[in-house]
């Protein structure tokens, strides 16, 4: 184990934090951690650039998700009228 951790230290870490912050706090805060670490990782190898490129050629391609099809417009407004 990583500096010198057993199981049986382990154990104990995480039934202390149990005790401590509950069971529903927990995962939320391992997402937060976990996130956290992504996002170092991305920014020390450069990977964050790419991310956020792809992200803005593909919310240019698709339409906004409030905005209803043509076709479904004019269809509804024949029913209605």
């Amino acid at each position: 184990m990583p500096f010198g951790i057993g199981v049986t230290e382990l154990v104990i870490l995480l039934v202390a934090l149990l005790i401590i912050f509950g069971p529903k706090r927990l995962p939320e805060m391992g997402r937060s951690l976990g996130k956290g670490m992504r996002e170092f990782k991305d920014s020390i190898s450069g990977k964050d650039d790419d991310d956020e490129a792809e992200h803005h050629r593909l919310a240019e391609e698709l339409p906004p998700a409030d905005e209803q099809p043509v076709a479904q417009q004019q269809a509804r407004e024949r029913e209605v009228s």
